[in-house]
């Protein structure tokens, strides 16, 4: 996971502020009861074999209590998209969230410049959040975020590199909370996970599962 953490260095909601140290759930003491449960939940989902997940330093200063992740799209010793996702929690609720619990991701990944082009390629990218989430039957609220296309061209003695596109997707909403006001938050993390595979361009997980679109023409997988 070395290389996509590295590769996470832009800010996503706040996501890049001074973070604390790894397993560190929070600044608000001991944490309550639903948030325990919900990283528990976090921790134990069963997820495809080609995403490898670790836990990663949560920021501090979002919510009294965060706990974050960070994945990659693994294809031998290549990665094919990567990705970060933050679980927040206020026991007093926050009035933007509507609720007591944020999630908040950032996911990004090459595409062939043709692609990048493509005046729809936006709403289609937000389209494989929403999609996910309704695939898995998952209820939320205050859904927002924004899809970034980027292009880089090289010149002078960097000439010899092909141009490169890269599309982001920064999102967050709140996930509904159940009994206990504890939310799903290993479901949760199945469907971002099926988002992080759509972008990678990976088939979709069941047979006949086409909730999202599929996006051709992707780059070739990227060194780690």
């Amino acid at each position: 996971m070395a290389a996509a953490q590295g590769r996470l260095s832009d800010g996503a909601d706040g996501m890049d502020e001074p973070k604390g140290t790894e397993g560190d759930p929070g600044h608000g003491g001991a944490p309550p009861p639903p948030f325990r449960a919900a990283v528990d939940a976090l921790r134990g989902a069963r997820l495809r074999p080609q995403i490898e997940v670790d836990p990663s330093p949560a920021p501090k200063r979002l919510a009294p209590y965060a706990y974050a992740l960070e994945a990659a799209v693994v294809d031998g010793e290549e990665d094919l998209a990567d990705g970060r996702l933050v679980l927040l929690h206020d026991p007093a609720g926050h009035d933007a969230w509507r609720g007591t619990f944020r999630l908040v991701t950032l996911v990004r990944a090459e595409l062939e410049p043709e692609m990048a082009a493509d005046p729809l390629l936006p709403d289609v990218c937000w389209s494989w959040l929403t999609g996910a989430l309704a695939a898995r039957g998952l209820s939320y609220g205050e859904p927002s975020g924004t899809v970034t296309r980027a292009s880089s061209h090289y010149f002078g003695g960097l000439s010899a590199r092909p141009a490169a596109s890269q599309i982001e997707i920064r999102a967050s909403w709140t996930p509904r909370e159940g009994l206990g006001g504890v939310p799903d938050a290993g479901a949760h993390l199945v469907a971002w996970c099926d988002l992080l595979a759509q972008v990678a361009g990976l088939p979709p997980a069941a047979p006949g599962d086409a909730s999202v679109v599929t996006l051709p023409q992707r780059r070739g997988p990227q060194s780690r």
